[in-house]
């Protein structure tokens, strides 16, 4: 039989008096991490500085700005560098263009809980015409019509992760028929292959995918077309999951509607079509932006430092796609 076994999770190799060297973006980050233990050695490090150099340079640990990219001549300047941690779920800017010898891990649960929320909320929101009556509201208008409703309606979960499973839990106050969707098929998820004959059926279809081969362009016209006439798709995930143009084509004839937190491009450029078309709820990318985040993705940073100096498995490891 094969072995079904998972791999072990790794262990940043420590010496027992070692000083651990972390590379962080802030002045507040670097605070906490020195508050984990004497051993702890922060340094304050931007990319666009430059590479490290110096005490910098024998960093173990890098934290990324925000999630952003590391260039080759930063890698190469950290011959001792075994570990990045992410202070974001989304890991595709690294996931392998890291050499062998550093293991990547994310954030994992930080932005769980307010990028959820967004989803309920952007959900609600467009199913109940809130930017429509708003508009009304900016001009004067007392504009009744009838909308629609979360209420029974039929969800469809592109994404059975930890963020998707609870924005299932927020919505099943709603009494919502929810099926869930992942890559592979397994109890009570139905398969990513099994698209065609669920998307017919979904009111509101949540994209809440990590970024993959697999998954870039999923959304694309034959997605949208597959879905039902007057349905929502909310992305909660990435703008490179939706093809910009085949939704713009669905928008702009009214058949479907959409909200997004992501586009593709991101920032959305002045005078692009995405601005002004029709059904569409737009927010710039603030589903984790709450004041409690940044919190949770620093104590995500802190608490992977004491499994390293305890020498304890590395947690939220980052697997290749």
């Amino acid at each position: 039989m094969p072995d079904t076994t998972a791999p072990a999770a790794p262990v940043l190799p420590l010496g027992p008096e070692e000083t651990l060297h972390v590379l962080v973006p802030s002045r507040a980050l670097a605070e906490a991490v020195e508050a984990v233990s004497p051993r702890v050695r922060a340094h304050r490090f931007d990319p666009a500085d430059g590479v490290p150099t110096g005490e910098e340079a024998r960093a173990q640990v890098m934290v990324p700005r925000g999630g952003g990219d590391i260039g080759a001549e930063v890698l190469e300047a950290l011959p001792e560098l075994r570990l990045v941690q992410l202070m974001s779920a989304g890991a595709e800017k690294f996931v392998g263009r890291l050499p062998e010898r550093v293991t990547l891990c994310n954030a994992r649960g930080a932005h769980t809980p307010a990028t959820a929320e967004w989803a309920v909320a952007a959900t609600l929101a467009a199913q109940r015409g809130i930017p429509h009556f708003t508009r009304a509201q900016d001009a004067g208008r007392w504009d009744f019509r009838t909308e629609h409703s979360l209420v029974g309606a039929k969800v469809l979960m592109v994404g059975a992760g930890d963020i998707g499973r609870t924005i299932g839990a927020m919505m099943a106050g709603f009494d919502v028929e929810l099926t869930y969707v992942a890559r592979t098929a397994r109890d009570g998820v139905r398969s990513i292959d099994e698209l065609p004959q669920l998307l017919p059926e979904a009111d509101v279809v949540v994209l809440i995918v990590p970024v993959t081969p697999q998954t870039t362009g999923l959304v694309d016209a034959a997605f949208l077309a597959a879905m039902k006439d007057d349905a929502l798709l909310v992305n909660a995930a990435r703008g490179v999951v939706v093809d910009t143009d085949a939704l713009l084509a669905e928008l702009t004839s009214g058949r479907l509607r959409a909200a997004l937190d992501v586009t593709e491009p991101e920032p959305l450029p002045e005078g692009h079509p995405l601005w002004s078309a029709p059904g569409l709820l737009l927010t710039p990318h603030v589903g984790g932006a709450v004041p409690d985040t940044n919190a949770r993705a620093a104590a995500a940073v802190t608490d992977q430092l004491r499994r390293v100096l305890a020498g304890e498995p590395l947690q939220n490891v980052v697997d290749e796609y």
